[in-house]
C-alpha cells in the first residue's frame, strides 16, 4: 500500500518525506485555503519538488470545458501532477476527454460502488471513496471501500483505490487489510501510524536504566 499525504502543509510533506513514507499528495481547494494566500501553481510546485510521487491538483469548476482547461494547465507544472475530477457527469466527461489525451485523472467525492464503476469505465486513473464522511452520516465507509474493491478485481480496469477521507489508524489499517492501492491521510493520522504508548515507555525504561549503568561505571 502507498501513503499520501491529504495536506498542502509543505513542512509536514517534509516531515513525512524525509522518513521516505510520502509517496504521494492529495489537495484539494479546502487544503490549499488553509495555507493562507499562495499562489495555487506555484503551491503545487513545490509540492512536486518535495514528492516524485502523485500530487494531485483539484480542478475548481463545475463546467467541463473549464475543467478539461484547468486540468490541461495542471500537468504543465511537473511531471508528477494528477488532476482531480469530481464524480459527476461533466466531472467524467473530463475524465474521459483527459484519459484519452494521456493524462492521469483521480476521480475524487465517491461515495457509492456504482458511482466508482463509472469512473473506472470513463478511464480515472485513481478513484478516491471517502470513508470518514460517509461514517459522518451514519453510513459505513469501509464496507464501501470493500465493494469498490471487490468489483475492480473482477475486470482489469487499471484505477486505483485510493481510500480518502481517513479519520484514523483503523481506517489506514483496515484499508490495508482489503486490499487498497493508496491510504491519503491528514499528518494527523499519519503521526498516529507511528505512536504507541509501550514504544514511548519501553524507550523511556531503556534510557533509564542505561542511565544507571553508565553511572556505575563512572
Amino acid at each position: 500500500m502507498k501513503f499520501f499525504l491529504d495536506t498542502a502543509n509543505l513542512d509536514e510533506i517534509r516531515q513525512a518525506a524525509a522518513l521516505g513514507l510520502a509517496d504521494g499528495v492529495t489537495t484539494n481547494p479546502t487544503l490549499i485555503s488553509k495555507e493562507g494566500k499562495v499562489d495555487f501553481k506555484e503551491h503545487i510546485a513545490e509540492i512536486c519538488k518535495i514528492v516524485s510521487g502523485p500530487v494531485s491538483a483539484e480542478t475548481t469548476t463545475n463546467d467541463r470545458d473549464e475543467m478539461l482547461k484547468q486540468g490541461r494547465e495542471y500537468v504543465k507544472i511537473a511531471p508528477n501532477v494528477v488532476v482531480k475530477c469530481p464524480l459527476t457527469l461533466e466531472g467524467l466527461e473530463a475524465t474521459r476527454i483527459l484519459n484519452d489525451e494521456g493524462i492521469k485523472v483521480n476521480v475524487t467525492l465517491c461515495f457509492s460502488s456504482a458511482q466508482a464503476v463509472c469512473a473506472a469505465k470513463a478511464g480515472a486513473s485513481f478513484i478516491s471513496p471517502f470513508l470518514g464522511r460517509l461514517d459522518d452520516i451514519g453510513d459505513n465507509g469501509l464496507r464501501l471501500l470493500e465493494e469498490i474493491i471487490e468489483i475492480y478485481d473482477n475486470y482489469e480496469w487499471k484505477t486505483e483505490v485510493l481510500a480518502a477521507s481517513l479519520r484514523h489508524p483503523i481506517h489506514v489499517i483496515e484499508a490495508a487489510r482489503m486490499g487498497a492501492d493508496i491510504a491519503t491521510m491528514p499528518f494527523k493520522v499519519f503521526q498516529q501510524l507511528l505512536k504507541h504508548p509501550l514504544t514511548d515507555k519501553g524507550q523511556e525504561t531503556f534510557l533509564a536504566d542505561w542511565k544507571k549503568t553508565s553511572a556505575a561505571k563512572a
